[in-house]
């Protein structure tokens, strides 16, 4: 058994090793300065952000962008009462979801692109603050590259608690894979609250046709098809400048819940890649918990478990260090503390999506 933990641990060190290859093959972009050109429509689901909304929208009168280039399409899933513009400097217009599928976010994209009339749609969520130089930083890379989908990076705005400081630490984690594998020219994961691509690249890949019975999933499996279909036309855009900021959840249940919801899609992956890096991410924590609980029954020695703890938690560090520099600019809080809950929680997850349910906006998913 020792032999076989060690073992996975091999494959583990090797595996985020590549990734923090891949994620320094990944060119920091700055935008040039370029006249804006790129029309694009902002796309933006939501159910009961009534609260959030406001702050968002205050975000795009902020944008550094003529406003004759963007629009908004916001589309309300049902929520309890109706959200009211009252004034905008741009484009906006609010359309009603109309539930056809398991997933209501992909419901409402499809729904939103028929009254698409640009040629690029980016799409956030409502819970979020989008930089000023946003849509510019994207404008300019698509000025200067062939491309037709754009993934770009998502952090978290955090208060002064360690439940806030495990998620950043969770997030970045997924961003430092999610960048790496596109380095690796693997590319399998990416965030919906920052992602761009053009309608006719949508269009041709008929939308979310295939996986539309998974509750989430609007933007990974889109990118999965893209990749498969035209590898060449996808980037990351690695840029301090496009980051877009989002809140973290505020229990510990919701924290779970949607990790329990990010983890269910994952058995559905096309990306062969993505599904072998989940099972080696899995088994990898699961090791460790594993390797401790051999520790408290005496089966394992101190020196072996310590050895073993360095090994993973010093290859992760890398990521994260590295990751964290380029997201926020600032040290990694809790990490000692979060290092060691990890595995515990993300095997938890791991499990639980296999066979539970969760619940997401005020409905129940799930087995």
């Amino acid at each position: 058994m020792i032999l076989t933990l060690f073992a996975i641990l091999a494959i583990y060190f090797v595996s985020i090793s590549l990734l923090i290859f891949g994620f320094s093959r990944i060119k920091k972009y700055q935008e040039k300065g370029l006249q804006p050109k790129t029309n694009f429509t902002i796309i933006v689901p939501f159910r009961n952000e009534a609260e959030n909304l406001p702050n968002l929208l205050n975000s795009f009168s902020n944008l550094n962008y003529p406003t004759d280039l963007f629009e908004v399409i916001l589309v309300d899933d049902s929520s309890a009462e109706k959200f009211q513009i009252l004034n905008s400097k741009f484009q906006i217009r609010i359309v009603n979801n109309l539930r056809v599928s398991n997933s209501p976010k992909k419901d409402a994209i499809t729904i939103a692109m028929q009254h698409v009339k640009t040629n690029w749609v980016i799409t956030t969520d409502a819970d979020c603050i989008v930089p000023e130089n946003w849509l510019l930083t994207f404008d300019n890379y698509i000025q200067e590259n062939q491309v037709s989908m754009l993934a770009g990076a998502v952090s978290y705005e955090c208060e002064n608690s360690f439940l806030h400081h495990f998620q950043q630490l969770d997030l970045t984690s997924l961003q430092g894979a999610t960048i790496g594998s596109f380095g690796l020219n693997k590319a399998f994961m990416c965030n919906g609250a920052n992602f761009a691509y053009t309608k006719s690249l949508f269009e041709k890949l008929n939308g979310f046709d295939g996986n539309n019975k998974i509750a989430s999933g609007d933007d990974v499996f889109l990118l999965q098809k893209a990749v498969e279909e035209f590898p060449k036309e996808v980037h990351y855009l690695k840029a301090e400048e496009a980051i877009v900021i989002t809140k973290p959840t505020e229990t510990w249940r919701a924290l779970f819940y949607q990790r329990v919801r990010w983890a269910a899609k994952t058995s559905s992956y096309k990306s062969t890649f993505g599904k072998f890096l989940g099972l080696i991410v899995f088994f990898g924590n699961l090791s460790f918990v594993i390797g401790f609980i051999f520790l408290l029954f005496g089966i394992w020695s101190y020196p072996i478990f310590v050895l073993f703890a360095f090994c993973k938690f010093g290859i992760d560090f890398v990521l994260l260090y590295i990751t964290n520099q380029f997201l926020t600019r600032s040290r990694i809080k809790s990490l000692f503390l979060s290092s060691l809950l990890y595995p515990f929680f993300s095997s938890a997850v791991a499990l639980y999506s296999l066979f539970g349910s969760y619940e997401w906006k005020g409905r129940r998913f799930g087995k």
